[in-house]
């Protein structure tokens, strides 16, 4: 048993420790989005689905002995692949298919590990089952879902903070190898210990080899039965990645935030599948259809949009009754463990359609992230089904959730949909051009992404040139570019997101104004809704790709921009891309200024103090900086922080920036962010 047991629990812990590693490796090559894991979960339930497939392949088509050879076999090869180190030939250069260029990468990277860690599950529990006849294996299932959440939970707290990335994916390849030598130990060993024939199935019925797990009293699963599986765990996967999306837009996609949805999901695997009956069917019926209906109202109240405690609790919550149910019907339904294997094929079909349905189907087919609230109904339509030969009150319960489901999706989209004339989406998020008072002189549009707004312009010829928002004449970046305009020089201003281009305002004749945006909708929506850019008396140029990544390749052909000013706008984003604001990226970008130059961060955000993360940068770099506040008081403004850095106290010497400064955070207990190490826990306002 303790090898066995050992065996799942090695692969399991591995199998969900390799999900944030890797997913952390390759999120600073397209723009620390938060579609970057949503992606990765896409590919992560593909690949249990062709695992458990090629499981109930094997155990059906093939001997006991044939598939410990063809299984040893693949084993060994995989080792081969490893370290599981993304090569530098998977970068983009900014013109591909995130999506695609991403699910080929974790393929080319971790796909053969990946799936053979997949498979571990089912095919250990056929073994002990054939070694052991009579016992159940289904605890065994339960103990994976433990290992993946200890995994989970201690990536963040336990690993991360301490080891670099690229030790987390050495440590993790050693670890795989342990894991194949155990399971390579655990498939012989189940083979010496029974005597079963061992003659393939056909058409569909179990091997020899699986009747000796059970008898064969009960009936193969009905194609009704086996869809049933599959649509509880659909559902349950749909509604991790849409809880998942909404909470990551709003804050970083980073592990940290990753990790709690997919550990809620799988402790209700734990609950479920351990035996000791955590499943109370009537009382998870009634709090699931409160449940619903709770989330549907925060979802589509807008006065609840901001309040990310409230969010976070709510969908957490939530996530998890809805995944008790779907996990807890699961195992009522389970069959015989003859058809372990076909049960574990349907659980992942699930998942994987649940994944595909939200990562790849939604951005393509529906314009905004209307998926939440989708999944929410379909939830309640299944709990209408479940309960449907239950008492009355329970298909009560269950009615008014789907007419509170619906009545809030409906009511989501309205809200969506008021005052917008543009809405676009793709890998990179929801943009949406909202505008307001059109025969005023208050006309005015604005640029949003997701819930955050990225700018906002007045229409009117008197105003249409006036900067606002963040970027007023009050604020830290509006007075940096004022005091250096009355030089006779030109300036080469470099800006690191892109917007509705509202700094291109303060462009004059014989400026050059660079904008590095990695979203191409941003850009045509910057040039067709808005008209900074071609109102501007500077020269615009328009870089599209990750913006460090630019900057990387640039150096590298020789090409200093040379920049008397570089603005780093990224932080006020739906999800900062932490690889902008490490110590390797402000090397990158000094190499890109000009003697005296001033690097500017626009660090204004709602849940997160990052300028003592900047303090540090400062600090590590031997700088000298001057943090602005603006509060936001004219009437075009909104409140903004900005650190202007520079490697000469007297490019920041201007009364005008002096005499708005505040003084600098400074945290010297805080460890020094780098591309291997950040910690958002710290910076949580």
């Amino acid at each position: 048993m303790a090898l066995y047991a050992a065996t799942i629990f090695v692969s399991a812990f591995l199998l969900f420790l390799v999900q944030p590693v890797v997913a952390k490796e390759i999120l600073p090559w397209f723009g620390g989005s938060a579609a970057v894991w949503t992606t990765c979960l896409v590919f992560f339930q593909t690949a249990l689905l062709a695992g458990y497939a090629y499981s109930d392949l094997v155990v059906r088509r093939l001997s006991a002995r044939t598939q410990l050879k063809l299984h040893t076999a693949l084993l060994l090869v995989s080792l081969a692949t490893l370290p599981i180190i993304p090569a530098a030939h998977w970068k983009p250069a900014g013109n591909e298919s995130p999506s695609g260029l991403i699910l080929g990468l974790l393929a080319g990277t971790i796909g053969l590990p990946y799936f053979l860690l997949s498979t571990t599950s089912p095919l250990v529990q056929v073994w002990y089952a054939r070694a052991r006849a009579g016992a159940s294996p289904y605890r065994l299932f339960a103990l994976s879902n433990l290992a993946s959440m200890l995994a989970l939970l201690g990536y963040p707290f336990l690993l991360e903070p301490f080891a670099p990335t690229r030790t987390q994916a050495w440590g993790w390849s050693v670890a795989y190898a342990v894991f194949v030598a155990l399971c390579v130990a655990a498939g012989w060993s189940s083979l010496r210990r029974t005597n079963a024939p061992t003659t393939p199935g056909k058409h569909g019925r179990p091997s020899a080899t699986e009747a000796s797990i059970e008898d064969m009293a009960e009936p193969p699963p009905t194609t009704a039965r086996q869809a049933l599986w599959c649509a509880l765990a659909a559902t349950g996967s749909l509604l991790l990645l849409a809880v998942s999306n909404h909470i990551t837009q709003n804050i970083a996609a980073v592990p940290l935030l990753w990790i709690a949805p997919l550990a809620i999901y799988l402790l209700t695997f734990i609950l479920c599948f351990d035996g000791r009956g955590w499943y109370f069917r009537e009382l998870f019926l009634v709090m699931l259809a409160a449940g619903l209906c709770v989330m549907g109202w925060t979802l589509a109240d807008p006065k609840f949009t901001h309040e990310l405690l409230l969010q976070v609790g709510v969908f957490c919550a939530g996530l998890f009754l809805a995944c008790m149910f779907c996990h807890g019907e699961l195992v009522r339904l389970k069959p015989a463990p003859a058809y372990l294997t076909r049960f574990y094929l349907m659980i992942s079909l699930g998942g994987a359609i649940g994944s595909a349905l939200i990562g790849i189907v939604a951005p393509l087919v529906l314009p905004a992230y209307f998926e939440l609230a989708g999944g929410l109904v379909i939830a309640a339509l299944l709990l209408l089904w479940q309960v449907r030969r239950r008492p009355l009150v329970f298909g009560a319960l269950a009615v008014v959730a789907v007419v509170a489901t619906v009545g809030c999706a409906i009511w989501s989209v309205r809200e969506f949909y008021q005052g917008t004339i543009v809405s676009k989406r793709n890998f990179y998020g929801v943009l949406r051009v909202q505008e307001w008072s059109p025969d005023t002189v208050n006309h005015r549009r604005s640029l949003i992404h997701g819930t955050i707004m990225h700018g906002t312009q007045y229409m009117e010829p008197v105003f249409r040139r006036s900067p606002t928002t963040y970027y007023t004449t009050t604020s830290g970046i509006g007075l940096l570019l004022q005091v250096l305009h009355p030089t006779v020089k030109p300036l080469k201003i470099g800006v690191i997101g892109l917007g509705t281009g509202t700094l291109a305002s303060y462009g004059a004749i014989g400026d050059v104004y660079r904008f590095y945006d990695i979203n191409p909708q941003v850009m045509r929506i910057a040039q067709q809704e808005f008209t900074y850019l071609q109102d501007s008396d500077a020269t615009i140029q328009l870089v599209l790709g990750d913006a460090r990544l630019s900057l990387e390749r640039e150096l590298a052909q020789g090409q200093s921009q040379q920049f008397d000013v570089l603005v780093i706008d990224a932080f006020s984003s739906d999800a900062i891309p932490v690889h902008l604001i490490t110590t390797e990226a402000l090397g990158v970008y000094l190499k890109h200024m000009k003697p005296g130059g001033v690097i500017a961060f626009h660090v204004t955000n709602r849940f997160l103090n990052l300028v003592p993360v900047v303090e540090g940068l400062v600090a590590a770099h031997s700088l000298y900086v001057i943090h602005i506040a603006d509060q936001g008081e004219d009437s075009l403004a909104s409140r903004s922080d900005w650190l202007l850095l520079s490697t000469r106290r007297e490019s920041l010497d201007y009364p005008a920036l002096t005499g708005a400064a505040t003084e600098v955070e400074v945290r010297k207990d805080w460890r020094l962010w780098t591309d291997d190490y950040n910690n958002l826990f710290q910076v949580l306002k």
